[in-house]
């Protein structure tokens, strides 16, 4: 199989790939023509279908895998590809696996080393608060390992919530040791479970969409009832340490602009949101260079706010 990122232009393809997005649409002479997005695990690559009632062209839907014919192009300065011909292919002729990006590192490794986390933790309640969720909530786990942390932006593949937790919890555990001050069992507890709505606010892979409640409420909002409804089960939970937990949840993007309904008002919610912002910067930026060999300016960056480039070698 040919992966999309080692499309190059003047290409002929004749390979099965998931249809991300298909839109109909009509040329400037009033001709019919689709637009579609083909993925593999590789990335995504947009896709033009001119002549979509001809005899090569099988009917299909978004999500279906399709053997796709046809010339790898450029247009604006970016590749696109123009389809011949379509067959829809059949569950056997393809392997999930080549189709959904995926976290680079090993996810039950990663798993395990939260665990790890968790099992370190004193404060009974937060511990069995946490157990409840990622020890013995198998639906709960199976989704957590399988979630990205977001439909675009930073860690937007399986594993990503996973991999983008267990750095959070890292640096904030790192926190701990350079500020004593901070409580370790708070802090480590509402890092592990920061993002923990995400697993309800979108879709898993191949969709990876947001969900009505994603739309409605927001992870942020969504995390906060998880451990609220939790807490409820445990016997002479703590008020104000529920109250202290969900507080590190809400305030932790920071900013009202940002989506959070609170400010950081606890030291533990101020290093939560360092952590989380400096983990989906980082990310962001590591994304970008290796999804390009340039050197220069690659402009504008909404999550970074600024026109970006990498580090000279000098």
């Amino acid at each position: 199989m040919k992966y999309i990122e080692a499309f190059k232009e003047s290409d002929r393809i004749s390979d099965i790939y998931l249809i991300k997005h298909k839109q109909s649409a009509v040329t400037k002479n009033g001709k019919p023509y689709e637009n579609l997005i083909l993925q593999d695990k590789t990335g995504t690559i947009d896709a033009k279908i001119w002549d979509p009632n001809s005899a090569g062209i099988d009917d299909f839907e978004v999500l279906d895998y399709v053997e796709i014919f046809g010339d790898v192009n450029s247009f604006q300065g970016a590749l696109q590809v123009s389809v011949k011909r379509v067959r829809k292919s059949h569950e056997g002729e393809y392997d999930p696996a080549d189709y959904l990006p995926v976290s680079s590192k090993n996810i039950d490794d990663m798993y395990s080393e939260l665990l790890g986390y968790i099992s370190k933790l004193s404060n009974v309640y937060l511990k069995k608060l946490l157990e409840s969720f990622f020890v013995e909530d198998q639906a709960f786990v199976k989704s957590f390992k399988m979630s990205s942390a977001a439909k675009a932006v930073h860690h937007g593949f399986v594993g990503g919530l996973l991999e983008h937790t267990l750095s959070v919890t890292k640096l904030c555990d790192y926190y701990t040791k350079a500020y004593p001050v901070l409580k370790k069992d708070l802090l480590i507890a509402a890092a592990i479970c920061h993002d923990m709505g995400k697993t309800r606010e979108l879709s898993l892979f191949p969709e990876n969409d947001y969900t009505d409640d994603g739309q409605l409420l927001g992870h942020i909002v969504i995390g906060s009832e998880m451990i609220s409804e939790r807490a409820k089960q445990i016997e002479g939970f703590p008020k104000v340490l529920l109250a202290e937990m969900k507080h590190c949840i809400l305030a932790h993007h920071g900013e009202y602009e940002y989506g959070s309904p609170k400010k950081p008002a606890l030291i533990e919610a101020v290093a939560l949101n360092f952590a989380d912002n400096t983990d989906a910067k980082m990310e962001t930026m590591t994304e970008l260079f290796a999804s390009t060999t340039e050197n220069g300016w690659l402009g504008y960056n909404r999550l970074l706010e600024s026109n970006v480039r990498k580090t000279s070698e000098i």
